[in-house]
C-alpha cells in the first residue's frame, strides 16, 4: 500500500520536495526577467515571482499620446509576466517530472 519506507518514507520525501521547491522559489525571486514593447522603447523587468523591479521608457515615447504610451507599458508588462511564467514552469517541471501540480508555488 505504501512505498518502500512506509508512511515515514513518504513524509521524508514530501519534506525533501518542499525543500527543493523553496530553493527554486528563492532562485526565481533573484531572477531579472524582461518584457519589452515598441521595439524596445518600453522595458519592464520582473523577478520570477512576478514582482515588477524596474520600468524603463525611452524619452521619445513620452512625446506620443497617452493612450499609446499606456498600451506600450501594458504590452511590456504582459510580456514580462509571460516570460516569468515560462521560466517558473520550466524550473518547477524539473522538480515534478513535468507533472502540472496546481498551486505548487
Amino acid at each position: 500500500m505504501f512505498p518502500k519506507g512506509g508512511m515515514g518514507g513518504m513524509v521524508k520525501q514530501a519534506q525533501q520536495m518542499k525543500k527543493k521547491i523553496n530553493q527554486v522559489q528563492d532562485e526565481l525571486e533573484k531572477l531579472d526577467i524582461e518584457g519589452q514593447s515598441g521595439g524596445g522603447m518600453v522595458k519592464i523587468t520582473v523577478n520570477g515571482k512576478k514582482d515588477v523591479k524596474s520600468v524603463r521608457i525611452d524619452q521619445n515615447v513620452l512625446n506620443e499620446e497617452v493612450d499609446m504610451v499606456e498600451d506600450l507599458i501594458l504590452a511590456a508588462i504582459n510580456k514580462a509576466m509571460d516570460n516569468a511564467d515560462e521560466i517558473s514552469k520550466d524550473k518547477m517541471a524539473s522538480l515534478t517530472g513535468g507533472l502540472n501540480i496546481p498551486d505548487l508555488f
